[in-house]
């Protein structure tokens, strides 16, 4: 017996085959169960009936599809009943012979009533209220017909499909067109239809911007006064009614904000919008006193800043001395890299990224899960807690190995370390404070960020001309009003007066004299002075500046190397400054988002010997001078004055100087007998 024969399955029982003929004739369904559904389902789709008859060709061939759906369930169904589809012309017998029940009930056509008793073709069938749609769609998915069962519904073509195949064909003619020969030209022309489409989107934008340029304030007025209609008016509270405001405590926060915003607009457009009989004057006084009742500044420092900016940029600026500017740290790269450090912090947990593209040593922290100013590699001295506006001037100065460097004012000891940073510990820095407790700080910076080339000294700065000199470079952060890091110390917005400020700008131009005459001239790679301020003010930077190039006239500004900050004033309300102080830097919280401060650059040269036609010019100085005493002493013997009584005032002060100069005068007997023999 071969290895087929084992496994195949044995002849079926007579009893079996009785059973499935019997089921066969029935239309491969029970007896005993369509005994008792059949009538039930005769009165359950007797209301299917006429619209199965009138779709009669369709069912047909549903009946095709569904005898052949059918099929192929029992045979993946793989039932007990293995033998069940050994047959299908057992189905066209008589069916009398299974059959049970009064046979009248059914319809003519038994076929269509199979179909109906059918599961599967029942859930083809809708509803009776579509009645006119063919669920014939399903079927046919499912069937197994040849190709031509899968032909589209439409065959007729109508004018859209007509329409869209001719499109299709003229396109296929068009993609046929391109050849070698005018491939070239065809790209030429879509370059030029693409350049035109530029230049108009580029014309509409301008044209755009010009309209909103134009219409902008027509449209904000008209705006305005629409809402105007149903809000109150702005009236300008007079001198009256600001005195009674301030008797009864002050205005509402919300009414400060409110008018504050209207004497802006206001003064935006003040022919268009001012009330009628009030001057602008009025409006900016009224606006400088809201502001400083509302930002808590006191009266003279309110006005001082508000006049550094157009009306507009003075209220982002007193809106930006409200917030805190980002925490920065300077990489230390004495000790590690920027890279490096960043890793690392990122692992314990900060969120930084790099400051800007004009720093390569400065991270910004956003959040930190650790204390920043306590961490392992801070006390390593991996980095320092630093000001992002604190870098500037060391990078204005550039200071380069084994240079002799001096810092006037180096507490706590940021840019003394960034510059020993930059030199590589060669060199020679001398770092100075006239405050001896400061030191302190500054010494423990030095130690923690490893600096090998410092020395600490306390020396008023004005004395170091005779102290020491001969400095390749210098850097002078002066002390200063503060007025660039209200932010940090709000004390400044009260504590400030116009002494103040005309003591710091006195001490800020002997300090910068100071520091011009301990600059060696002669250097080969120096000679460069660096000022700086963390204030905004005029009188404390380009004051000290053009008093600087007045006095030395052998020094010049030069670019400080900065990639960006606004240009200094060159002139401001009637003062004329030097014309190169717009080479000298600014820097502001609301446009760079940094501590308000200013850096100016000087190259300081040999001091020349006059020149000829300079000595031709004073001497032409001289004669005039000389005539002009001439004529004055004419005038004072028209005058008639005494010159025995001035000669003793005159040999007074002769012994007064002799004195200052250490040496011993004439005795007086002398001078007295000198005049009598004059007389």
């Amino acid at each position: 017996m071969g290895r087929r024969a084992k496994n195949k399955q044995g002849a079926p029982d007579a009893s079996e085959l009785e059973t499935l003929i019997s089921s066969k004739k029935l239309g491969k369904r029970k007896a005993h169960d369509e005994e008792n559904e059949r009538p039930a389902k005769k009165a359950k789709d007797s209301s299917l009936k006429k619209t199965q008859k009138k779709d009669k060709p369709a069912k047909k061939g549903e009946k095709k599809l569904a005898s052949s759906k059918s099929h192929k369930k029992k045979k993946d169904a793989g039932s007990e009943d293995g033998w069940e589809d050994v047959d299908d012309d057992y189905a066209g017998g008589s069916d009398e012979e299974g059959l049970i029940g009064n046979l009248d009930d059914l319809d003519d056509e038994f076929g269509d009533d199979d179909e109906i008793i059918r599961g599967p073709v029942q859930e083809l069938t809708f509803s009776d209220d579509d009645e006119d749609e063919i669920p014939s769609k399903p079927s046919k998915l499912k069937s197994k017909k040849s190709k031509q069962a899968d032909r589209p519904t439409k065959i007729i073509p109508t004018g859209s499909s007509s329409s869209s195949s001719s499109d299709d064909e003229h396109e296929d003619e068009d993609d046929d067109r391109i050849t070698m020969a005018n491939m070239e030209a065809k790209s030429r022309a879509l370059d030029a239809a693409a350049a035109e489409e530029a230049e108009l989107d580029a014309e509409e934008l301008r044209a755009a911007a010009n309209e909103d340029a134009d219409d902008f304030d027509m449209d904000v007025d008209s705006d305005d006064g629409q809402g105007d209609e149903d809000e109150e008016p702005f009236h300008l509270p007079t001198a009256e009614e600001r005195e009674q405001e301030k008797s009864t405590g002050g205005p509402d926060l919300q009414v400060l904000q409110r008018r504050m915003r209207k004497c802006v607009r206001v003064l935006g457009k003040f022919r268009k919008r001012a009330e009628p009989g009030r001057s602008r004057s009025e409006y900016t006084e009224q606006l400088i006193a809201d502001i400083g009742n509302y930002y808590g500044y006191n009266e003279y420092l309110t006005e001082k800043l508000f006049l550094l900016f157009p009306v507009a940029e003075a209220i982002e600026f007193f809106e930006a001395n409200e917030t805190a500017r980002p925490v920065t740290i300077r990489t230390n790269t004495l000790r590690t890299r920027r890279r490096d450090l960043a890793q690392t912090l990122v692992n314990r947990g900060v969120n930084l990224e790099p400051i800007g593209k004009w720093t390569n040593v400065g991270l910004q922290v956003f959040e930190s899960s650790v204390p920043i100013g306590a961490t392992p590699e801070y006390l390593a001295g991996h980095y320092m807690l630093q000001a992002a506006s604190s870098f500037l001037p060391v990078i204005a100065l550039s200071p380069q190995p084994n240079e002799r460097v001096l810092d006037m004012a180096s507490a706590p000891g940021g840019k003394t370390t960034h510059m020993a940073a930059l030199m590589q510990n060669t060199g020679v820095i001398f770092a100075n404070d006239a405050n001896k407790a400061r030191t302190k700080s500054l010494t423990a910076n030095i130690h923690r960020l490893g600096c090998k080339n410092v020395v600490v000294c306390s020396y008023d700065g004005r004395e170091f001309p005779k102290v020491m000199g001969g400095f390749d470079r210098i850097l002078l952060d002066a002390p200063c009003s503060g007025t660039g890091v209200i932010s940090k110390d709000s004390s400044v917005k009260v504590n400030k007066s116009e002494r103040d400020f005309t003591l710091l700008s006195h001490l800020q131009k002997q300090l910068i004299l100071c520091a011009i005459d301990s600059i060696n001239p002669d250097s080969k790679t120096g000679g460069y002075f660096v000022y700086s301020t963390c204030s905004v003010t005029v009188e404390e930077n380009e004051g000290v500046v053009d008093y600087a190039l007045k006095k030395r006239p052998n020094v010049k500004l030069v670019d400080t190397g900065l990639s960006f900050g606004r240009e200094g004033f060159t002139q401001y309300r009637g003062k004329m400054f030097h014309p190169s102080v717009n080479l000298t830097r600014r820097f502001y919280p609301h446009v760079h988002n940094m501590d308000g401060f200013f850096v100016a650059k000087f190259k300081v040269d040999r001091r020349s010997k006059v020149p000829a036609a300079q000595k031709e010019a004073e001497v032409d100085t001289s004669v005039t001078a000389e005539t002009v005493n001439a004529t004055t002493t004419t005038i004072s013997e028209s005058v008639g004055f005494d010159d025995a009584e001035d000669q003793k005032y005159i040999e007074g002060g002769k012994r007064r100087r002799l004195r200052a100069k250490g040496l011993r005068p004439e005795p007086r007997k002398e001078a007295s007998t000198a005049v009598s023999m004059k007389e």
